[in-house]
């Protein structure tokens, strides 16, 4: 029975540093994608997370966080962003699919009406 807590009690421990990890690297990654914070305090946070790590975690997540929501989210919209642009690059040009749905419209697959809503959506 000793053995099967002292398991429970080992995945509890890794389970904490793991979160601990991951709010780590969260905390790492915002202090280096604030554009407005000093490079000296950015230092002195990464060497307080490095002597006092919890209590330091603990007074970022609370005194930044909602700025590092608002710089998550940022970069979320902005990745977002780059990826429709190149999906966008990659798919073709609206010239393109138009043509496509010409060709289909001669074919007899699509109804003018069809034809005219793809050609809208390749325009948009």
């Amino acid at each position: 029975m000793d053995d099967f807590w002292s398991y429970v009690w080992f995945l509890l421990w890794i389970f904490l540093f793991m979160a601990y990890l991951i709010v780590l690297f969260q905390i790492l990654t915002d202090l280096f994608r604030d554009h407005q914070l000093n490079g000296w305090w950015k230092a002195l946070w990464v060497v307080l997370l490095i002597f006092v790590p919890m209590i330091t975690a603990l007074v970022y997540l609370i005194a930044r966080g909602r700025g590092m929501a608002e710089r998550n989210m940022a970069a979320a919209k902005d990745a977002k962003a780059a990826t429709d642009d190149y999906i966008k690059t990659v798919a073709g040009s609206p010239a393109d699919h138009i043509a496509s749905a010409k060709k289909l419209l001669d074919d007899g697959t699509i109804t003018p009406q069809e034809f005219e809503a793809l050609k809208a959506k390749a325009l948009a």
